[in-house]
């Protein structure tokens, strides 16, 4: 019962989206396909996860399914799914499917017919298309077989003189949507920052020299999993000494020594939505001089920008920001030389801090929206964004231009931060940064 009133709700506010994104098109049907099955090696497949944007329109998790939702010259529209039918044979095998009973029942199609009808119905219900919004340039072999489909129109003695339709790609408009976030889509990543936190924890408690890296990823995933996410928002990244260098480090199989940081950059993802967090911490002791004084310039800098996230502030504005004060802490620590504003000029905090300052959050981990209006401008922040603030400093153990204590220190510090109609929300400050409170754990 508790998850057949999940599923309503679900139903509803998927009818909302699709309401809203077909208002945004303004007239085109649209023509959204799930995520396909993947191989992974022999009958193997990888672990399914639903296409964000058709998952967003649908709540529907099952692969080989094509959602057409057909504005209704009104308020509503109708939502026709095509969907695996029922098969006791391959559920034996593969589990339960809703068929097309649960996707009008459970998921509030109008209709539902088995996906193998798809090409026959669509001659039924597109016959009088002239505009249609589908993703063209995905996959290629579908993309021939709906233009063969369309193209028919004027082959042999059409009835009605019509060509191809014109084709709006509708991703600009669903991403638009998924930009700002409902109340609903907060919670969930709530709970997944929530969950990442206390896999964080959990980490800079039982990291020791001796360990792999491998380790420390069993535990933080295993707390992921005990807390109820399904799957990582993306692979983590455990990096000691010199691995923290490495921005997306995944081999994850150094022994780690005393002495070093650990960087640990991993999200749980609850209801398909993805926290990201990253912390870096002593391995089984305090800061060394030479960490804590770049340790505490990410940490500053990271502070000073959150506090600047609020409503009207442009994105572009943030990095410019942290940019600054990378290269104002550089110089401050002789890893830089020279004038800050030449520096500046010439971002020789590039050699240090080589990436942006953060990226949309979401559903996926690196979610969808711009960062720039159609005519250049940076976006401005609104209520409802999520975004991660993440600055680094990574000095590479061969960079000889440096103090020796300085190198292969490699630091990052990634929150996840909604925008208020005031200011903000940390959604993952509950995971230690302070050195107090790390040195704390990692005691």
């Amino acid at each position: 019962m508790k998850k057949a009133r999940a599923l309503n709700s679900i139903a509803k506010l998927a009818r909302k989206r699709r309401q809203a994104v077909l208002d945004n098109l303004g007239g085109p049907p649209l023509l959204l396909r799930a995520a396909p099955e993947v191989v992974r090696n022999g009958d193997v497949h990888f672990s399914y996860r639903q296409d964000s944007n058709f998952h967003y329109l649908t709540g529907f998790e099952e692969p080989d399914a094509i959602l057409v939702a057909i504005p209704g010259g009104g308020k509503d529209h109708k939502t026709v799914l095509f969907v695996r039918p029922r098969n006791a044979e391959r559920e034996i095998w593969d589990g339960k499917r809703y068929g097309i009973s649960g996707a009008k029942r459970q998921f509030g199609a109008d209709e539902a017919y088995k996906i193998e009808e798809f090409w026959d119905k669509l001659d039924e219900i597109g016959s009088d298309w002239n505009s249609l919004a589908v993703s063209l340039g995905v996959d290629p072999g579908f993309d021939r077989r709906l233009l063969d489909h369309f193209g028919k129109r004027l082959t042999g003695r059409p009835r009605r003189n019509q060509g191809l339709p014109s084709f709006v790609d509708p991703r600009p408009a669903i991403h638009e949507r998924r930009l700002i976030k409902s109340p609903d889509e907060v919670e969930c990543l709530a709970t997944a920052a929530r969950i990442t936190t206390e896999g964080h924890k959990v980490a800079m408690a039982i990291a020791e020299p001796g360990m792999y890296e491998y380790e420390v990823q069993a535990e933080v995933e295993a707390v992921f999993r005990r807390e109820g996410s399904p799957r990582n928002g993306y692979p983590s990244i455990v990096g000691s000494g010199p691995n923290a260098c490495t921005l997306h480090y995944v081999a994850n199989d150094r022994r780690m020594r005393r002495g070093e940081l650990l960087l640990i950059d991993a999200g749980a993802e609850y209801g398909q939505y993805s926290a990201d967090v990253t912390r870096t911490f002593p391995i089984a002791g305090p800061f060394s001089d030479a960490q804590k004084a770049i340790y505490e310039l990410v940490l500053r800098t990271q502070k000073k920008c959150i506090r600047a996230v609020r409503p009207g502030t442009p994105v572009s504005r943030l990095l410019t920001m942290s940019q600054r004060e990378i290269t104002k802490g550089l110089l401050e620590l002789h890893i830089l030389r020279g004038r800050f504003d030449t520096n500046f000029k010439k971002k020789k905090f590039r050699d240090y801090y080589m990436h942006g300052l953060g990226h949309w959050l979401g559903m996926d981990v690196h979610d969808c929206g711009a960062y720039e209006q159609p005519d250049g401008k940076p976006i401005v922040l609104e209520p409802g964004m999520v975004a991660t603030v993440e600055p680094g400093i990574y000095i590479r153990p061969n960079d000889k231009s440096v103090k020796k204590e300085f190198r292969g220190i490699g630091v990052r510090i990634e929150d996840d931060i909604l925008v208020t109609r005031d200011g903000n929300r940390n959604l993952t400050e509950a995971a230690p940064k302070e050195i107090k409170d790390v040195e704390a754990l990692t005691g």
